[in-house]
């Protein structure tokens, strides 16, 4: 008699991509190495986040307070203006691959 073989689950093979949205530190670290306009890294870091503005202020404003030793020269930047659409910033955390023995 030969057994019946289970077929694999459909979604067996398929990868699921999970976004998840940064940390608040990570959100204005992020939006302190694009820019030094306390304003925009608000923004930058409110639309990381998905949270309004008003809720990301306090903690961008402390940040930005601690944010670089003195005497330490802030990096430049030179962004081309594109009247295409609205600005698009993607940030991305890369973990290594770790290899599960079978």
């Amino acid at each position: 008699m030969m057994s019946a073989q289970k077929k694999p689950s459909a979604n067996a093979g398929r990868r699921v991509t999970r976004i998840d949205p940064p940390a608040l530190e990570e959100a204005i670290e992020a939006a302190q190495g694009l820019t030094d306009d306390v304003d925009s890294q608000v923004e930058i870091a409110a639309q990381l986040m998905g949270m309004p503005e008003d809720e990301v202020r306090p903690a961008v404003l402390k940040a930005s307070v601690t944010a670089r030793p003195l005497g330490r020269p802030a990096p430049r930047f030179m962004a081309h203006d594109r009247h295409d659409g609205p600005k698009v910033v993607v940030v991305e955390r890369k973990r290594p691959r770790m290899v599960m023995p079978r």
